[in-house]
């Protein structure tokens, strides 16, 4: 699938976009305007996590994550991102998510990971209890304590803000928006950044990558772009006749 985004360091890349104007109120009951979502993603995060243990033992045999269940995984991955966006992970937009595993080009919020060609047998021993520790300290500031850097170790990505960094400022942002009518830029884009930071460990927790997620906060916008050579950088040989 093609995702016509800014391409990003590393192999997941999320994007959300502000979907302004917002409704004053209705952040206040999307709570249960999503319930319908958590049910269904009640059994695609048990799918996933059972896949995850099948994609394990072929990475680790083979060297490559089986392409069905990656392209499965990944869209449980768009899927609750899509909600999370829509809910108390960001309250960033009034569409309704999708019910979909699949891309939705004009959806704000997306979600995309490079497929691997290839996997280190060795790594996949050792990314989800040992080295992504670090890491899980960080998620579990970000959204929501003891419980979620639980979720992120046992391999369970789908997550909602539950008193952590994230949580407390999108409630912050939800009152704002209340009484004024306005989302505040710098909150949503803080926000955006812990998200993707979050994500980035779920798919390295998961096997989806071997690339260690950068301890980076790439807040707002699209994401960060690779470095390129300049198209007028000066030739290494000179012209002929010169």
């Amino acid at each position: 699938m093609n995702l016509p985004m800014t391409s990003s360091v590393y192999p997941l890349r999320l994007e959300g976009e502000l979907d302004a104007p917002l409704s004053r109120w209705l952040w206040l009951v999307k709570l249960v305007l999503v319930i319908p979502h958590w049910f269904v993603l009640l059994f695609l995060w048990i799918a996933f996590v059972a896949l995850s243990v099948v994609a394990f033992f072929a990475i680790l045999f083979t060297g490559r994550y089986p392409r069905g269940i990656f392209d499965f995984n990944v869209g449980v991955l768009r899927w609750s991102w899509r909600v999370c966006f829509y809910s108390f992970n960001a309250l960033a937009t009034d569409r309704y998510p999708p019910f979909t595993l699949a891309d939705v080009p004009d959806y704000p919020a997306r979600l995309e990971v490079e497929y691997p060609q290839s996997l280190s047998r060795g790594l996949v021993l050792v990314k989800s209890w040992l080295l992504a520790l670090p890491q899980y300290l960080i998620v579990a500031v970000f959204a929501g304590g003891a419980w979620a850097s639980l979720n992120a170790a046992n391999d369970h990505g789908g997550w909602s803000s539950g008193g952590g960094l994230i949580g407390l400022l999108v409630l912050i942002a939800g009152v704002v928006l209340l009484f004024t009518g306005r989302y505040p830029r710098a909150i949503f884009d803080f926000v955006l950044g812990m998200n993707r930071w979050v994500y980035r460990v779920v798919a390295y927790a998961t096997l989806m990558t071997d690339a260690y997620p950068p301890f980076r906060l790439d807040m707002g916008g699209p994401e960060s772009a690779p470095d390129t050579v300049r198209t007028d950088a000066i030739s290494p040989e000179p012209a002929p006749g010169l």
